[in-house]
């Protein structure tokens, strides 16, 4: 099914029938707890016991102090559910999954089509269909490689508080990731251009996976400038009454 997104434009909403959700349904029981194995805390979404609020908490935890994150990189996937390549997408689900069946069908999932509103199968050499119960699974399998990434940074790099201290009084940056499924931010203890520059190793990361980031929606804000995640408001501000100053979570003008 075509549904009209924001601007005009039309994304795809697949909505399997009856048979299809049970052995989505089926096969999601299969691979979760495979993959949960392997999940990295920086992801949120669609994970069993996490949520929004989990997110929300950690980016608060980072921007107030003593930590102070405060430039963050606010990225947003263009179309990511519809432009996941399904090749890359079956080459990370294949480092776990051995049986040829299983592979077979979650592929057969990713090729089914859909059905527009005129009647006529379109179809779909690329993403996954929102709407599905595999979905969201499949997408945090594909972008699990941006985790890992970053994971992979963080560990060579910043693992310890002396190595974070050691590059602060060397000038350089340190950063954090948290994603929740197709929706993510950097928080950066540095400056404006050091989490300018991180724009460019996303870009990086998400390209094998046939993802890029939106030129528009994508930007780096400073923490007393604000930003909105995840339907809130995320912002240091300083209370009323007092010079002091804190980090303030309240839901976003839209979601309002």
């Amino acid at each position: 099914m075509m549904i009209p997104k924001a601007g005009g434009k039309l994304r795809k909403l697949g909505i399997p029938t009856v048979a299809d959700r049970v052995v989505q349904a089926s096969l999601k029981a299969v691979l979760e707890p495979i993959f949960e194995a392997d999940f990295l805390p920086c992801s949120y979404g669609f994970r069993p016991n996490r949520r929004a609020h989990d997110a929300i908490a950690e980016i608060h935890h980072l921007a107030s102090e003593p930590t102070h994150y405060t430039w963050v990189l606010e990225a947003d996937i263009t179309a990511c559910f519809d432009e996941i390549d399904h090749t890359a997408l079956m080459d990370r689900l294949r480092v776990r999954i051995k049986d040829k069946r299983v592979c077979t069908l979650v592929k057969a999932f990713l090729k089914s089509g859909v059905m527009t509103t005129a009647g006529d199968r379109e179809e779909t050499p690329a993403g996954t269909p929102q709407g599905g119960i595999l979905s969201p699974l499949l997408a945090n399998i594909a972008l699990s490689a941006l985790d890992e990434h970053f994971a992979q940074h963080w560990q060579e790099l910043m693992g310890t508080s002396y190595k974070r201290e050691k590059r602060r009084k060397n000038g350089l940056a340190n950063w954090r990731l948290i994603r929740f499924a197709d929706d993510f931010v950097v928080m950066v203890i540095g400056e404006r251009h050091d989490a300018e520059a991180l724009r460019e190793q996303v870009a990086a990361v998400l390209t094998p996976l046939g993802l890029r980031l939106s030129p528009e929606k994508t930007r780096v804000v400073h923490i007393d400038e604000g930003f909105d995640f995840l339907s809130f408001h995320i912002r240091r501000m300083r209370k009323r009454g007092t010079n002091k100053r804190y980090v303030y979570t309240m839901p976003s003008k839209k979601a309002i």
